[in-house]
């Protein structure tokens, strides 16, 4: 097995991964980090949870000049979520060379973050809104950007986001270093790559090969009519511990989910229209175990890395084979076993026989007790059996002003969690919420206003115990 000496690391970047606890390189960071070391545009297929993000950030580190106050690379990212988790990745593996990071993106505000890139990043981690529109005030300078990274390539294609990540590329030098990672390989993105990138070296970790051992997959076919009662039968025949129920559109997923909900099953539901405060909410919820099951569009689950999924159920077809391979890998994590089924309705068919092709094997029907080996989760008692409550769109809200804000390193995710943990309310019930430098602003229902200030009095956050009060009108 190769090790991180073997791949050309300097002794202060392999201090950093020992003290993160990171052993052996996975199979895209073996294979990506030489060649970015060397100064190769690389292109990296491999889905989430493979280590590609210190696959391209480990030789960026080695990059940066500490003594120059310039930004020297940039990351591009789709998402506010996968943003955060990256730039947190950098900061950890970059603490031995005293690198700056900077986090830039939507729904904080703008100011705070010029002033941070004026302050000296060496690295500028961003949504593609956030980092074209700080190019565009000249905030964002990027003449010395020396490596671009393009993460998670085929969700910006999802959203939108390539005419917006090309007016950024053309901001930077001719003769940057580019790496761009996808999960998935379609004709844009490829068209992307060869635009942009120079010589590149392709690496793929075959998806297949990553989730198929431990996972049991499952299809199921079925009546479009009959598609929601089909699946609360397969929640309560295998009672998960947890579930991720893949839909294609935001509309689909806001259906389903108030339809399992109005049969009394603690679910949630994660897309793109849903604000930041809700989505912060859902992901805590959901990684926290709170929440059995959780309805997602691909988009919105994408950065989702849990490894407690012990089901994941297609509610529609994807409609591309990778993004099925993508979706099953959220379970069967860390060694575990997992098991996935999807639902095909009579028009589907042609794309099922295609995944199949696509992973090499037949994929069994399902029937309640169905096994296809020795992979096979034990059922569990179904926790959480409390109904959720649906709070109305009109419900009346309280603004409070938290003590604590970034200085005391308190994140929207920390604030959040602290509220829902003193007060029992869910994720849902604590929206809006900014973290600004000394103190955060957050919304809750105007009927739990009170009963929040005095049951999160005195809780311990990131080290600060937190005061709150009732913003002024």
């Amino acid at each position: 097995m190769t090790s991180f000496e073997e791949l050309g690391l300097e002794e202060s970047t392999l201090a950093a991964l020992r003290d993160v606890g990171y052993e052996s390189p996975s199979p895209i960071q073996e294979q990506a980090i030489p060649p970015l070391l060397a100064g190769r545009d690389v292109i990296g297929q491999a889905q989430t949870g493979t280590g590609k993000t210190a696959a391209f950030a480990l030789p960026i580190i080695e990059y940066i000049d500490t003594s120059s106050d310039e930004v020297q690379a940039l990351v591009l990212t789709p998402t506010r979520e996968l943003c955060i988790q990256v730039t947190q990745a950098i900061r950890a593996y970059g603490q031995t060379h005293g690198v700056d990071v900077v986090a830039v993106f939507g729904g904080a505000p703008i100011r705070n973050q010029e002033a941070q890139i004026r302050g000296g990043g060496h690295i500028v981690v961003g949504t593609v809104g956030r980092v074209l529109d700080l190019v565009s005030r000249a905030s964002l300078v990027l003449h010395d950007c020396r490596f671009v990274v393009l993460d998670e390539a085929d969700e910006m294609l999802d959203l939108g986001f390539l005419e917006d990540v090309e007016k950024i590329l053309a901001a930077t030098p001719s003769g940057r270093q580019t790496a761009l990672f996808s999960a998935t390989m379609p004709p844009p993105i490829r068209a992307l790559a060869d635009r942009y990138l120079y010589d590149p070296l392709l690496i793929a970790v075959e998806g297949a090969t990553l989730t198929i051992d431990t996972v049991e997959q499952f299809q199921l076919p079925v009546e479009t009519r009959e598609k929601a009662a089909k699946l609360a039968e397969v929640l309560r025949a295998e009672k998960p511990d947890q579930a991720l129920v893949f839909v294609r559109t935001k509309i689909r997923c806001d259906q389903l989910y108030r339809t399992l909900r109005d049969t009394g099953m603690n679910v949630r539901a994660l897309h793109g229209d849903l604000s930041q405060g809700q989505r912060d909410g859902v992901m805590l919820a959901f990684k926290g175990g709170r929440v059995p099951i959780l309805v997602a569009t691909d988009v919105a689950a994408r950065g989702l890395d849990i490894s407690t999924v012990t089901h994941v159920i297609n509610f529609d077809v994807p409609t591309a084979a990778d993004t099925y391979v993508h979706r099953i890998g959220r379970t069967g994590r860390v060694g575990r076993s997992g098991r996935a089924i999807t639902f095909v309705e009579d028009r589907q068919k042609r794309e099922m026989e295609a995944i199949e092709r696509h992973i090499g094997t037949s994929i069994a029907p399902w029937s309640e007790g169905a096994s296809t080996g020795p992979a096979t989760v034990t059922a569990r008692p179904r926790r959480h059996e409390k109904p959720h409550v649906h709070r109305p769109a009109d419900e009346p809200r309280a603004r409070l002003i938290a003590s604590g804000g970034r200085a005391a390193g308190i994140a929207v995710a920390d604030l959040v969690a602290a509220v829902m943990h003193a007060t029992g309310l869910d994720g849902e019930a604590v929206s809006d919420v900014t973290v600004l430098e000394r103190f955060a602003l957050l919304s809750v229902p105007e009927s739990e206003a009170d009963r929040v200030v005095a049951s999160t009095d005195g809780v311990e956050v990131c080290g600060h115990r937190l005061a709150l009060e009732r913003a002024a009108e």
